[in-house]
């Protein structure tokens, strides 16, 4: 018939109700959800499609479900890592559609790390450091390879030293985005060595804490690469 819509199943439509009810914070972190009986009554669906519902919730990282006497589902606490799974799809789509190129890329990754650095130097704590140290990565011995993933796990060791969640949610994401061949296979030859020494220059700002320093350092590190790969 024309002009009629298909309704989702019934399932889809409990966890949209229930993905309302936790996005607006309406269901609080840490808080029980009614039990599948109680939801099957108050909804009026059959149990296996509360428990494709929460099946479904479960898989997008809204809540966690234990068993045992004190059991059940409960909205899960937010996890930067396991909230970026979602944005790294759509990522990765428009970062290898004709929309976005990798100026855009470059375009973001300055609007987010300059001012990363600056944050970083302010707030970080002794983990940090930990962490952005094991990052780095020696030119001289380390393979291609090696040398992609230290770089993005050292920016995403930045995004996490601001003690701000929402850079390190948007970073991941980001960082997990592929340059083609065309762009990794034409860099010159002491390309790594200048990513390598820029990254221990931030890394020492960082450490002074020196924001308008780790700032310099961080926008210096971004012209080089946008001049290098343009």
């Amino acid at each position: 018939m024309t002009g009629s819509t298909v309704r989702p199943p019934a399932y889809q439509q409990l966890a949209d109700e229930l993905r309302a009810e936790i996005t607006s914070g309406r269901l609080q972190p840490g808080e029980r959800l009614p039990p599948e009986p109680e939801l099957c009554v108050k909804i009026g669906v059959s149990r296996s499609t509360v428990r494709e519902a929460l099946r479904l919730l479960a898989s997008q990282h809204l809540i966690v479900t234990t068993r045992g006497v004190t059991g059940g589902s409960f909205v899960a606490h937010p996890d930067a890592g396991q909230l970026a799974d979602g944005l790294s799809t759509g990522f990765a789509l428009l970062a290898h559609s004709a929309d976005v190129g990798l100026a855009d890329l470059l375009e973001l990754r300055r609007a987010l790390e300059v001012p990363a650095a600056g944050l970083a130097a302010v707030r970080r704590a002794d983990n940090h450091l930990t962490e952005l140290r094991g990052a780095l990565f020696d030119p001289a011995i380390d393979d291609f390879d090696t040398m992609m993933v230290a770089h993005a796990a050292f920016h995403r060791a930045m995004a996490k030293a601001t003690g701000n969640p929402l850079f390190e949610l948007v970073s991941l994401p980001l960082y997990e985005a592929t340059y083609g061949e065309e762009v990794t296979s034409g860099l010159p030859a002491d390309y790594w060595n200048r990513i390598d020494a820029d990254h221990r220059a931030i890394l020492d700002c960082v450490v002074a804490r020196d924001a308008d320093g780790a700032t310099r350092t961080a926008a210096t590190h971004l012209e080089f690469i946008a001049e290098t790969v343009r």
